[in-house]
């Protein structure tokens, strides 16, 4: 686009992919506003969310506090896996520390574990995801024959195990929301949440091919980690 006809209301926006499973498949997008500042209040940030499309799109308030703003099409989300992993992972490569980030719920350690693929983690407490309904099925077979979302309200986890013994774990997640995404890719906070029941760790294979890493944490918490892979940056009109 020509800077001379770039309108004043036109923000840089970075697209990555969140839980990329192997060989860089899969992995849940996620749009990133560097700039949050340049789309003040809620409601044009949820018309902008609402637009792109995405699972999640988050506004970063402040890069060095690390503070951030979450939206999915049709809500403003207080807690979000995948949208958390996404930034820092964007942050630490624009040079900054991104060790913790501030969310609504509270604030959020982050990290990479410094291994050949830069898996990011992060560490939330499951309460922070509540509402996430879990649904175990008997088995992959009957989970992958859902031609879409069960009947029903409210955000379903459904899950049936790969391989128990090794914590093997396939998943499909079905926000069931007016105007949002019918199947989600990858879902960290409701990740968060199965892990906190079965209590113990996970490697979980949702969607067409993310991986969702998971471990019981300190204190009640749950760690989530996941590959992020840059997509592209664009300008877009807010």
């Amino acid at each position: 686009m020509n800077p001379q006809t770039i309108p004043e209301s036109a923000v840089e926006l970075h697209v990555v992919r969140v839980f990329c499973g192997d060989g860089g498949a899969g992995g849940n997008p996620l749009g990133i506003v560097p700039d949050g500042a340049a789309v003040p209040g809620r409601a044009r940030r949820r018309a902008l969310a609402d637009r792109l499309g995405f699972s999640e799109t988050v506004f970063v308030d402040g890069p060095e506090s690390g503070a951030v703003d979450i939206y999915t099409p049709g809500a403003r989300l207080p807690f979000a896996g995948h949208p958390l992993l996404g930034v820092a992972w964007r942050l630490r490569r624009t040079g900054l520390r991104a060790d913790r980030l501030l969310t609504e719920a509270g604030p959020v350690p982050a990290w990479e574990d410094g291994g050949a693929d830069g898996t990011g983690w992060i560490r939330a407490r499951p309460e922070w995801a509540s509402g996430r309904r879990t649904e175990r099925f008997g088995s992959v077979a009957e989970l992958e024959a859902l031609p879409g979302p069960p009947a029903g309200e409210g955000w379903l986890y459904a899950w049936a195990w790969l391989d128990e013994p090794s914590g093997r774990v396939r998943a499909r997640g079905f926000p069931r929301r007016p105007g949002g995404v019918a199947e989600d890719e990858a879902t960290g906070a409701a990740a968060i949440v199965l892990t906190a029941e079965l209590g113990r760790q996970l490697d979980i294979h949702q969607g067409r091919a993310s991986l969702i890493r998971t471990r019981p944490g300190p204190d009640g918490t749950v760690e989530v980690g996941g590959r992020v892979l840059p997509v592209e940056a664009r300008i877009v009109e807010a």
